[in-house]
């Protein structure tokens, strides 16, 4: 009896043992159940990272991209704009060579018209004197219309650049999600067409 008492003891003992360890093994079996869960979280958050990175690196790109373009216009627009400045200021020095070629005529003009007084009979002259008179006053409207073409086109064409760097600073945020929107193309052949098309009306 007491030996069938003791085995039955020691089979308890071994029982509680045993239910023991198979708790420690659910327990375990829980813990690498959650192991794998963070696992696959870890794993989802770093294709996420990734795809973010790779987004970034595509914005970065697109506007280095854009920066540069912009650059380029910048500097193409300074070279259109010194290229304006240095044909305004021939068309100045014409204008002023014109004006002074007019003062000329206008003196000798005068002289004539002293010279005729003395002489009335000579009609011949006084006929080229006045269409000389009028091809003079034709050449100056000429000028001043060309002259005043040329300031409006010039004008313009400033304003048109200084708003559209202006609106690529305050838009270079949204423009960056637009990796497929291309940039405006700027007007600086048109603007050059415009004034010598101006310099071929004289």
């Amino acid at each position: 009896m007491e030996d069938s008492s003791s085995m039955l003891s020691h089979i308890s003992i071994l029982k509680d043992m045993l239910d023991q360890i198979n708790q420690e093994v659910e327990d375990n079996i829980q813990i690498t159940r959650e192991i794998e869960s963070e696992i696959v979280k870890c794993s989802e958050s770093e294709k996420a990272m990734a795809a973010r990175e790779s987004d970034l690196t595509k914005t970065l790109y697109v506007s280095q991209f854009q920066i540069t373009s912009l650059n380029a216009l910048a500097h193409s627009s300074r070279n259109s704009l010194e290229s304006l400045e240095k044909q305004l200021s021939s068309l100045r020095m014409k204008r002023d060579n014109t004006l002074q070629r007019i003062s000329d005529k206008q003196d000798e003009f005068v002289k004539k018209c002293i010279e005729f007084q003395s002489d009335v009979g000579k009609n011949d002259d006084l006929r080229t004197l006045l269409l000389e008179k009028e091809f003079i006053e034709n050449e100056v409207c000429r000028l001043d219309k060309k002259n005043s073409m040329l300031k409006n086109s010039m004008q313009a064409f400033v304003e048109e650049i200084l708003e559209d760097l202006h609106n690529c600073n305050c838009d270079g945020t949204t423009k960056e999600k637009k990796s497929s929107e291309e940039l405006p193309t700027p007007t600086v052949e048109s603007r050059e067409k415009e004034i010598s098309r101006v310099n071929e009306i004289g």
